[in-house]
């Protein structure tokens, strides 16, 4: 079994070990050591990076089966060889102020509103907690207050091994299933946990514990959440990004929401606007279409490509078009595919639903809808479309 000396020393970034093994694996090389400070991905905590003599480390996976920590390497090693190896220390101090973070932000969770954690993840730029139930806005900013002074009173952060029979008659935030020698991480008077990752030597190490979202999640509540420096780019990100919004709007920061939501509003409006003028030009385009309709065996069609108008227009068209009795409308627009739309007027024949799937099945594409009205987007060009339909019609 791999000696594991982060369990008892997280403060360790170089170590000395024997190579045990050394197995290729396409392009990487599995090497096991007898110790290890090298953490692997586990309990929602990723791996540590970092060297072993010239090799570079790329993963680092526990074998919980043999009890072995397996080091994915970029070079061969000898086995037998003495190797020195060294630790990624910006990875290993961000993982450990994130997951010291965690086990703050879940015993308040937990302790103080009843919201116990249900898993963990610590991901590249954020971490994520779901909690066992639907929490308030309100109870998350209190949580993260709460939590974030558990940090600045510079609790120690304890580690020790106890044998299960023990830790099962201690107070636990989670009971553990384990056997054996049980693995405790005690923060001061606020939480007491069995796990095995890495963590801060005292709570004042993990800086800031910032919820950055939640939301609903299978019944209870994700929170995201940044600790450290992580929350020092992300309150950068943030200040950045307001910043020039406000100088966008001209307003100050706190007044960034209200005109967002004045600019919205004006949107809508503008918006109706277009809309009346769409149909007053798709009335007046109308009156002229209808004059050159042409005759395609017992219908009267008005064929037209539009490469200007969208799907939309081109209803709005159609529909103004065959408010007039016994006419036909088939528009087609511009683009890849084709935006086609398909109208008739009360007392036409023409099932416009069919002349769409007759036209997408010959020249590809997608479309559907009611034998008055149907659209769709063809693959074909705008002069195949016209030919097509002016045949189908004719005969």
């Amino acid at each position: 079994m791999t000696l594991r000396l982060y369990y008892t020393d997280a403060n360790l970034r170089s170590f000395d070990a024997r190579v045990l093994a050394c197995e290729p694996d396409g392009d990487r090389f599995h090497v096991r050591l007898d110790r290890t400070a090298f953490y692997p991905t586990s309990g929602g905590q990723p791996f540590d990076t970092g060297r072993l003599g010239d090799a570079r480390v790329v993963d680092v996976v526990d074998d919980e089966a043999r009890g072995e920590v397996v080091h994915a390497v970029t070079t061969a090693l000898g086995v037998g060889d003495s190797v020195r190896g060294e630790i990624d220390w910006d990875r290993r101090s961000d993982h450990r102020q994130q997951h010291t973070g965690q086990h703050i932000l879940s015993a308040v969770l937990d302790g103080v509103f009843r919201a116990p954690t249900v898993s963990f993840h610590l991901g590249a730029e954020t971490c994520t907690i779901d909690v066992a139930r639907e929490v308030t806005s309100e109870e998350i900013a209190a949580a993260e207050t709460q939590a974030s002074q558990v940090v600045w009173r510079d609790l120690p952060v304890e580690v020790s091994l106890v044998p299960a029979e023990q830790a099962a008659a201690m107070p636990l935030r989670k009971p553990t299933g384990r056997t054996g020698d049980v693995r405790l991480v005690a923060i001061g008077d606020v939480d007491v946990s069995a796990c095995g990752g890495t963590h801060v030597a005292s709570t004042g190490s993990v800086g800031i514990i910032a919820v950055t979202g939640w939301e609903k999640f299978k019944g209870g509540t994700r929170i995201s959440f940044v600790c450290g420096e992580r929350a020092l780019v992300s309150h950068r990100r943030l200040r950045d990004v307001t910043t020039a919004l406000g100088r966008q709007l001209s307003v100050g920061i706190g007044d960034i929401g209200p005109a967002i939501d004045r600019l919205q509003q004006e949107l809508r409006e503008r918006q109706k606007d277009v809309a009346t003028l769409q149909r007053d030009l798709a009335v007046y385009r109308s009156q002229e279409w209808r004059a050159n309709a042409e005759t395609m065996g017992p219908h009267r069609v008005v064929l037209r490509v539009d490469a200007t108008s969208d799907a939309a227009a081109l209803k709005t068209l159609a529909q103004a078009i065959t408010s007039e009795s016994g006419l036909v409308a088939v528009l087609v627009g511009g683009g890849t595919p084709a935006p086609l739309v398909v109208a008739r007027a009360v007392d036409a024949t023409v099932d416009a639903s069919a002349l769409v799937r007759a036209i997408t099945t010959a020249l590809g594409g997608r479309g559907g809808g009611r034998p008055e009205l149907a659209q769709g987007g063809v693959s074909s060009t705008p002069d195949e479309i016209v030919a097509f339909v002016r045949q189908t019609l004719t005969s």
